[in-house]
């Protein structure tokens, strides 16, 4: 059986300090409750500066210039200074954007003119965003900016966002509708932002892999944001929106949501449009999600540790018909939480680890690696969440033992050996799962691993719809090299074959009539 493959992946951060305080949802209910509250009174010296943020090893790890594996080699708290690396602004896969050129970028995928620079801010971007190594090839349309007067009289007259870089008011966004609270500048904020960083993962992925975003047709967007007015909340199209912007000319797409599970819901989703023929190269994007800034920062600023949560997240990845070379996606293994599956960990893991594995005549020791929710644990543990990826590492091993895949003298050798740590930023949608793409890509062509699985939960009972969680997950697994032989037939040769299979219809009823 021949499968789609996954071309390339890219993985975007952007370091966001002033849209953290100003938009973050934590920052923003607690100021509504008591704006001199003492946590963001303590704020601003828990932030860290980009270069911090650039020498943080998860960080690097996320963008490709470090291997997951090469985390344990480092020593922990990742976040103490005397354990930071001399990291690299852009990686093997991506990029780290300060947050000065990221709002050049909100300002550049602005369809209705709702974002408004100051003339000598726009200025000073421009300059920046010319040096850069991809954008300095590219006409961005950032204009000339407005007086400083301008914007202040827009935050006073009207429902407008201020947008503030180092403490300094450097613009804003306005409404997008006089009454419609779902176009409100909160709102158009969080979207613009939400396409600006799936912008910039689209253009990393072409940077970074060279493809050729004209030869894409189709994309699925599948981040946490909504877009939509009054009549249609949350009717997108997010994807379209950011294909527009990239360039992807000869594309039409969707919006796909799930909560954390989302992306791979996608992935699953275009890999099968592939497999189908519907489609011949489809690109899976998300951008980040301004509210979850910060989301854990009383729990980090009680420890008196840095306010990690810092960056918004992106990732795109190239889902195309084989190539003999790419990773495959298995669309015939395939897991999935079932309505009738029950809320367990157990039952979760099961329906979609060992049941996909058990169709296939899989083992769990057959799997290389495992990505789960691969958030990084100096996130969560301050915040009372534990090690998450350890732990569904640990109820996989579980499970074997209890299934006889392995002894349970082994089980911690088994989490160290198929799993991985957590590095990936509490953007939702972003660790579950697809952080650990680039990486595979890599690691199967080097010969270092054959099988991976990709595995995205979500919660969808925070919707107060239904108290199901959900999942999705399926295999990845190293290119055997083999073409698609129906990609050797013609149309007249499938004409022909199929005439000569009625004949001997054909005959064998007449056979059958004499």
């Amino acid at each position: 059986m021949i499968f789609p493959v996954l071309k390339a992946s890219s993985y975007i951060l952007i370091h966001t300090p002033d849209t953290l305080k100003h938009y973050g949802s934590t920052q923003v209910t607690t100021r509504a409750k008591d704006s001199h509250d003492d946590y963001l009174k303590q704020l601003n010296r828990h932030l860290r500066d980009f270069k911090q943020v650039v020498n943080y090893a998860p960080n690097q790890c996320y963008i490709g210039n470090l291997l997951p594996d090469q985390l344990t080699e480092i020593n922990q708290p990742w976040y103490a200074e005397a354990n930071l690396l001399e990291g690299k602004r852009f990686g093997e896969l991506g990029e780290l954007m300060p947050e000065d050129e990221f709002y050049g970028l909100v300002k550049h995928v602005d369809s209705f003119d709702l974002v408004k620079l100051t003339a000598a801010f726009t200025k000073q971007v421009q300059e920046k965003l010319a040096e850069h190594p991809i954008f300095s090839q590219q006409n961005l349309a950032l204009g000339a900016g407005n007086e400083l007067s301008e914007i202040k009289q827009l935050l006073a007259e009207q429902d407008a966002a201020p947008l503030y870089f180092k403490d300094q008011l450097v613009g804003c966004i306005k409404r997008a509708h006089e009454s419609d609270e779902n176009l409100n500048s909160h709102v158009m904020l969080e979207n613009l932002m939400a396409k600006a960083s799936a912008y910039l993962a689209i253009i990393n992925l072409q940077a970074k892999s060279g493809v050729d975003l004209s030869t894409v047709e189709y994309v699925v967007e599948c981040s946490e944001e909504a877009c939509g007015d009054i009549n249609q909340r949350g009717g997108g199209n997010f994807a379209k929106a950011i294909a527009e912007s990239a360039g992807c000319i000869n594309a039409t797409g969707v919006d796909m949501r799930s909560f954390c599970a989302g992306p791979t819901h996608a992935l699953v989703n275009s890999a099968a449009l592939v497999k189908a023929g519907v489609y011949k190269n489809v690109l899976v994007v998300a951008g980040g999600s301004v509210a979850k800034l910060g989301m854990n920062g009383k729990d980090h600023v009680k420890k008196e540790m840095p306010v990690l949560e810092d960056v918004l997240g992106g990732f795109a990845a190239l889902i195309t018909a084989n190539d003999g070379l790419s990773p495959v996606i298995r669309t015939d293994v395939i897991g999935r939480h079932k309505v009738g599956t029950g809320s367990s960990p157990q039952a979760v893991i099961s329906s979609l680890v060992t049941e996909p594995l058990d169709q296939n005549k899989l083992k769990l020791v057959d799997i290389d690696r495992y990505s789960v929710e691969m958030q990084n644990p100096e996130i969560t543990k301050p915040a009372g969440a534990g090690n998450v990826p350890e732990a569904n590492y640990k109820m996989i091993a579980a499970l074997g033992v209890k299934r006889g895949d392995l002894e349970k003298k082994d089980l911690l050798d088994f989490v160290k050996k198929h799993g991985m740590p957590g590095f990936a930023p509490t953007q939702g949608h972003i660790p579950s799962g697809i952080p650990f793409l680039g990486h595979a890509i890599k690691m199967m062509a080097d010969n270092t691993i054959e099988k991976a699985m990709i595995i995205g939960k979500g919660s969808l009972f925070l919707g107060r719809m239904t108290n199901q969680f959900d999942g999705v997950s399926f295999l990845l697994e190293k290119n055997s090299g083999t073409v698609a032989p129906e990609e050797g037939y013609n149309s007249e040769e499938v004409k022909r074959l199929f005439a000569a299979a009625m004949r001997k219809v054909a005959d064998s009823l007449l056979g059958e009539g004499e």
